[in-house]
């Protein structure tokens, strides 16, 4: 059985917005979301910007007891399920739950509470640490608890694969509506990992910028002055559903998701196999699931995360998949404005994607200044365009080379 895939609803919370709208408009207005770090301690660490949310209060939307059971990282992911959810104007109480699943990737899960409790533990002794540790810190519990405020009973579980983590949540989510075994699910990512622990991890590393004089002009996908990502935090969810399931309610559709592809570099632990082999590959087979071919595709969401090596390899594979095509495409990076949201960042480049494609507009790639010779295709320095997209493929990499590529069509 092979049946069509749509997207119906989108929600997102990001350092340029607690919901999808905020967060559009500022894209189109090209404006960054990237500042110094408020909520933790950076005056021991060489990084100290990131794309934080500000002032969040999840108890707006919830119940303060529920809340203070949630990490950050899972409270995320209830606020952006609750906006996909009222976005896709579904009716649970009219659908089999059965039929309903939720796959929600994060790379890090709860760490927030595992440094909190994990300092307890040495300095008060392991009797001090909370019963609630578990629950709150294994990266499953977004998707647990968003399954269990809308008591959907369909498959429930979380993907891992660092920066490519909601990449796989939304493409096995796809494959199970379009291989017939649920028919509405919720899907993406959610990430909340700026700690003064886990910045440090990456900063030695040497993987983030140190642009901290400028954090606005920090992020710079393709740009020759580049000098690595921005952390930062968020979630991006989707309902997704089977097209004749929405047709039948009367649902607005975003655009169509039609391929996945994954793949693995069997390179190296961080670094990307230079060449962009196996991102090609990923690009191919989505394509082929798809039906599509290149000439079908407009636009590409960019993996784009400003470090050296990712840029100049990204642009290789795209090279390697459309040749001179290549050079006609619109590409773009949404990460030059908001950050890396690592495990949750496909989830909000799918959400960007779709809404590039229902409203024909696609964003600018921020802080493209000075482009990189090795970087020399169309990444939309200057911006917003008007533009009809009819197809797209939205790109994320990860550390351990896990290589995602979904592509989208124009519903029609």
């Amino acid at each position: 059985m092979t049946r069509r895939v749509v997207i119906t609803g989108v929600g997102s919370i990001t350092a340029l917005g607690e919901d999808t709208e905020t967060l559009w408009n500022n894209l189109l207005k090209g404006k960054s979301g990237i500042t110094r770090l408020e909520n933790i301690d950076v005056s021991q660490i060489p990084v100290k910007i990131g794309g934080e949310i500000k002032n969040f209060d999840a108890t707006k939307k919830f119940p303060p007891n529920k809340v203070k059971r949630m990490d950050r990282f899972v409270q995320f992911a209830m606020w952006a399920s609750e906006e996909a959810v009222r976005d896709s104007g579904i009716n649970f109480d009219e659908e089999d739950r059965r039929r309903i699943g939720v796959i929600i990737a994060s790379g890090m899960g709860g760490i927030i509470i595992w440094e909190k409790e994990h300092i307890k533990f040495l300095e008060r002794g392991p009797s001090r640490v909370s019963p609630f540790l578990i629950p709150m810190m294994i990266p499953d519990m977004a998707s647990g608890q968003v399954s269990i405020e809308y008591k959907l009973h369909g498959p429930n579980y979380c993907t891992t694969s660092a920066c490519a983590s909601a990449g796989h949540a939304i493409g096995n989510g796809f494959r199970l509506i379009k291989h017939g075994y649920a028919d509405v699910m919720i899907v993406g990512g959610t990430e909340s990992a700026l700690t003064t622990f886990s910045i440090a991890g990456f900063a030695n590393m040497r993987a983030l910028s140190r642009r901290n004089d400028e954090p606005e002009r920090a992020s710079r996908p393709f740009d020759r002055d580049r000098d690595g990502f921005v952390m930062a935090e968020g979630c991006g969810i989707l309902v997704i559903e089977e097209m004749e399931h929405a047709l039948k309610r009367g649902a607005r559709i975003y655009a169509e998701i039609a391929g996945y592809g994954a793949t693995g570099d069997a390179y190296h632990i961080t670094a990307p196999e230079p060449e962009g082999t196996a991102p090609a590959d990923a690009m191919r087979m989505a394509l082929e699931e798809a039906g599509m071919g290149i000439e079908d595709i407009d636009y590409i969401n960019a993996h784009g995360t400003s470090t050296k090596l990712n840029d100049s390899m990204e642009t290789k594979a795209i090279k390697k998949v459309f040749g001179d095509r290549a050079y006609d495409l619109k590409i773009n990076s949404t990460k030059s404005m908001i950050g890396h949201l690592l495990g949750a960042a496909a989830g909000v480049e799918s959400i960007v994607t779709a809404l590039s494609i229902y409203h024909g507009k696609l964003h600018k790639t921020l802080n493209l200044e000075n482009p990189d010779p090795e970087c020399d295709l169309n990444y939309l320095p200057d911006g917003p365009v008007d533009y009809d997209v009819k197809g797209a493929l939205s790109l994320s990499l990860g550390f351990g080379g896990h290589n995602i590529a979904l592509a989208f069509r124009k519903y029609i």
